[in-house]
């Protein structure tokens, strides 16, 4: 269970301080919002490909960062690019 809390926590830092770089940035709420879901989106895929034995996506701010901004796309490259590594 602490593991769950601790990509929890990283996701919602994440999204976070996405929004307020955005903000500082004068980015639209619909942007921000768009990010967000993406972000939500993303970090639930690494975390239900985390329960598949043999599937190993750290959650990092790093990765976070990754399927915030690129979604379900970013996740499958990090996917990839974790089977290579």
């Amino acid at each position: 269970m602490p593991q769950t809390l601790q990509y929890i926590l990283i996701a919602v830092a994440a999204i976070v301080l996405l929004a307020i770089v955005l903000k500082l940035f004068k980015v639209t709420f619909k942007t921000i919002l768009k990010l967000a879901l993406n972000a939500a989106v993303g970090v639930g895929l690494i975390f239900l490909l985390n329960l598949i034995p043999g599937v190993a996506i750290p959650v990092a701010w790093w990765t976070a960062l990754i399927a915030g901004i690129f979604g379900v796309p970013g996740v499958i490259v990090l996917l990839i690019v974790g089977f290579f590594l």
